[in-house]
């Protein structure tokens, strides 16, 4: 491995970064990383880890942590707020004793940070804005260059100012909805297993979603999730919290409750998505991973798993030893493969939870719990949202070994 170590720059710090930095220095390379906020920290509130990243996490050797710290997610329930079913699906149909794992973004920020190395070296406060692809030399906000570096990778997010620079971006553009996030004590919270939703047409919707504690809190906690279009967060800001409030509670009582100690619009972060999909992955020594290489709306929830998945795939693809150039091709080609069913279903289902088309939203009512019951149609959808569909029709196999770690742990 010695001859075969490079010198590698990761470019942001979220969770495929940390990933990245982490693999790739575990296999010997020299890694520097460049995190353009002044501290380093997590961003967001809540997630839900899906099978396909949990197998990642237990390649790192962090499942036992992470299922401590996280709650164990059954069932998938949306419905109105009138008690009509609208979405169920259960864990229990993929079989296999699979489920997913609620949590902070704080949680896995922790676990990952404390893994990391002692030899790789952090940068904070360094945004990147330009990279020579062919030279693998770095160029900040300050005017400052590092490198030549043998492999720069762009994981600096959604919003990613580095995707342009390979070329080849076929999509790249904000949604019109976003959302408001902030994480609850869970109290005595009726579903805690369960991801829970309410939905006025598309216009409205509100998420629970369990997400256990951190390292250093150890108070279990709900994600709640208000959408909101893109533009509205001034309406939301001068209307005044009780105003909210009182739309919240005619919207779902039960969380109402847990929500109604906030009283400050700032007590709620907000989120905005990106849908953006390039041809090429990598170009010369700069390659893609995580939101930059394919952003997409949080319908599927499957960003963090995707990050984690991109990172265990290119660092088996500097271990197959090929020429650089084929290497990336050999992880975009992989990757690629599994990531766009995803960007597919995202892009067509937000405006089915998002946006302000009633007779969308109508007929999902009507059709989409039935459609979820089909023999064809239920595989097909716990699949998807186990992150184990693969293309159209195939399906992605986990390691027998990991199914059985993931049996062996104590619920």
């Amino acid at each position: 491995m010695k001859d075969k170590r490079k010198d590698v720059a990761v470019i942001g710090y979220g969770t495929a970064g940390q990933a990245l930095a982490l693999l790739l220095a575990r296999d010997g390379h020299r890694v520097q990383v460049f995190e353009q906020a002044a501290q380093l920290g997590p961003v967001g509130a809540g997630f839900l880890l899906q099978p396909t990243g949990l197998q990642v996490l237990w390649e790192l050797g962090l499942l036992e942590p992470a299922l401590k710290h996280g709650r164990r997610i059954q069932r998938l329930y949306g419905e109105t707020p009138h008690g009509r079913a609208v979405m169920d699906m259960r864990y229990a149909g993929l079989g296999g004793g699979l489920f997913g794992l609620g949590m902070q973004r704080g949680a896995l920020f922790q676990l990952l940070a404390q893994a990391r190395p002692a030899q790789v070296t952090v940068h904070e406060g360094r945004r990147i804005v330009q990279v020579d692809s062919e030279q693998g030399r770095l160029r900040d906000a300050q005017g400052r260059e590092e490198g030549p570096f043998d492999l720069v990778i762009a994981a600096d997010g959604a919003a990613s100012q580095l995707r342009g620079g390979l070329g080849s971006v076929r999509r790249d553009q904000p949604y019109p909805w976003g959302a408001l996030w902030c994480l609850v004590a869970q109290g005595e919270w009726a579903w805690p297993d369960e991801l829970r939703q309410r939905y006025v047409a598309a216009r409205k919707m509100i998420g629970m979603l369990p997400v256990g504690t951190r390292p250093d809190d150890p108070v279990p906690r709900l994600s709640f999730f208000w959408s909101l279009p893109a533009d509205g967060y001034e309406r939301f800001r001068s209307g005044g919290m009780g105003a909210w409030q009182a739309e919240v509670a005619q919207i779902w009582p039960a969380a109402s409750e847990r929500v109604a100690h906030l009283d400050d619009a700032h007590a709620l972060a907000r989120a905005a998505y990106r849908d953006a999909t390039v041809q090429r992955w990598a170009c010369g020594k700069l390659v893609l991973a995580g939101d930059a290489a394919h952003a997409m709306s949080p319908q599927l929830g499957q960003g963090v798993n995707m990050a984690l998945m991109d990172a265990l795939a290119l660092r088996d693809a500097l271990r197959l030893h090929l020429p650089l150039e084929a290497a990336l091709d050999q992880y975009q080609r992989g990757r690629a493969a599994h990531v766009a069913i995803y960007q597919f279903w995202s892009r067509w289902l937000t405006p089915v939870f998002q946006s302000e088309r009633d007779l969308l939203a109508r007929v999902r009512d009507l059709a989409f719990l039935p459609l979820g019951q089909l023999p064809g149609g239920r595989g097909h959808m716990l699949r998807v949202l186990s992150g184990t569909q693969h293309g159209a029709l195939g399906r992605l196999a986990l390691a027998p070994r990991f199914l059985q770690a993931l049996r062996s742990a104590a619920p």
